[in-house]
């Protein structure tokens, strides 16, 4: 199925919800570094995600979905860290 812009791609709804997420659920977090990390993660995939869609070739596109798959990868991780140091709840 075609798309006309990013903001159709449920990916991106979805990527922007969580983050939107991870900002309420870290506001109060003490833990400066991984609270920054974590956030500035969830903000990248559904901007790598937005930029993508916009560039002119289907390799550039591709290329940020990678980009954003990495940094999903990298945010999960950093999700279990957070739960096994009490930080977030299971």
């Amino acid at each position: 199925m075609a798309y006309r812009s990013f903001e159709d791609l449920e990916v991106w709804k979805r990527s922007c919800k969580l983050a939107v997420e991870v900002y309420t659920v870290l506001k109060d977090c003490k833990e400066f570094g991984l609270r920054d990390q974590m956030t500035r993660l969830s903000i990248s995939i559904p901007s790598n995600i937005a930029e993508g869609a916009e560039r002119d070739t289907t390799k550039e596109y591709v290329r940020f979905l990678h980009i954003a798959k990495g940094s999903a990868a990298e945010r999960r991780t950093q999700i279990y860290l957070a739960e096994k140091i009490g930080i977030l709840p299971s």
